[in-house]
């Protein structure tokens, strides 16, 4: 429901004639994104993960924030529930981290606390263009982090965790100076990025599993993708600053949360959404139609964000939306006609099917 109605009100700011639901939707399309769906999904996948029922608390505030936002229901009580459900998230980590003190666990860790941030000041009125920054720490440092704990496997581990030391505090370094000095806090974090992605492009063991066939390369190929995304958007980062112009925010944002968020939960779905719903997602060639359809009408959509064409603008941000129903409709074919020992499969030989949190 978070997703869908994100992409509802998404249309209607790209200048498209849809329907007004209820009149909050309106600005609740990244709340419902970031927070709504992609917090909640992360939740859940870490209380999968804890095999512990209080750990649930995370989702289902989260959840029922963002269906508070969906529903219109009086200020402030989505925000107040996302907050506290980003709270849970929070001490989940820690448990994690007791558990297993290592740099990834730490690194998601402090993209939960990104998150908490981010809500925090979004409860206190702060504007959400002057404190986005936050909410996209929340999902780099998950994904990266996630992918520190693969890169194990891809040997040249002490080069590997030192780069990536210098990455991670470039990038914070950002977050933390975003609210004071907007414009060189944003440059900061954007250079931040932009070394993650080299290290992501450089060490991360996708260059090697996109050699193999089926389920691997499909998922080599959009974790590629998306570190190309992150690279792009940490260039813009570096360029904009803090965005004046609105086609500038809309660069530095999608190519961010569309990009780079989405190939990850593209490439991974297969993986993670088994281990949610409790059904297989088995892998078929069919899933590459959205996968392409979203680089494709992402590169319209950023082109157009720099030559100002607003046209191309509305076209390639319609095309955004669609290709993400066509990857449900798509996810929904695999699970009512796959078979599922190719999921289960993969899923024992493969290292990404450690990857958490559908991203």
């Amino acid at each position: 429901m978070c997703l869908l109605a994100a992409l509802w009100a998404g249309l209607f700011h790209l200048g498209w004639a849809v329907p007004i639901i209820q009149p909050g939707l309106i600005a609740a399309h990244g709340p419902l994104m970031v927070c709504g769906f992609l917090g909640t999904l992360i939740g859940l996948e870490r209380a999968v993960a804890l095999a512990n029922r209080l750990v649930y608390a995370a989702p289902l505030l989260s959840g029922a924030g963002g269906i508070a936002l969906v529903l219109g229901i009086a200020d402030p009580a989505g925000p107040i529930l996302i907050t506290l459900g980003s709270l849970f998230l929070v001490l989940n980590f820690v448990a994690i981290i007791r558990r297993q003190a290592a740099m990834f666990t730490v690194t998601m860790g402090l993209g939960a606390l990104s998150w908490l941030i981010g809500n925090c000041l979004w409860l206190t009125s702060v504007h959400v263009p002057d404190m986005f920054f936050w909410w996209a720490g929340f999902l780099v440092l998950t994904i990266v982090g996630e992918r520190l704990e693969l890169s194990r496997f891809s040997g040249d581990l002490a080069r590997s965790q030192a780069y990536f030391n210098v990455a991670l505090a470039v990038y914070l370094s950002g977050l933390a100076l975003g609210l004071h000095l907007d414009a060189v806090g944003l440059r900061i974090a954007g250079a931040g990025m932009l070394l993650m992605a080299i290290w992501l492009w450089r060490f991360d063991l996708a260059r090697r599993t996109v050699r193999q066939s089926g389920l691997t390369r499909f998922i080599a190929i959009n974790l590629l993708a998306g570190f190309l995304w992150l690279g792009v958007a940490g260039v813009a980062w570096l360029w904009f600053g803090n965005p004046e112009r609105q086609m500038s925010y809309d660069l530095m944002l999608h190519t961010l949360f569309l990009g780079f968020v989405f190939s990850m939960i593209f490439a991974h779905a297969p993986i993670i959404f088994p281990a949610v719903i409790g059904k297989p997602l088995p892998y078929h060639s069919v899933f590459y139609v959205h996968a392409a359809l979203l680089h494709l009408s992402l590169l319209l959509r950023a082109g157009a964000d720099l030559t100002a064409s607003y046209s191309g603008y509305q076209v390639g941000g319609m095309l955004n939306a669609l290709a993400i129903i066509i990857f449900i409709a798509n996810s929904g074919y695999a699970i009512a006609r796959g078979d599922p020992r190719k999921s289960r499969d993969f899923a024992q030989r493969s290292p990404d099917a450690t990857l958490s949190p559908g991203l």
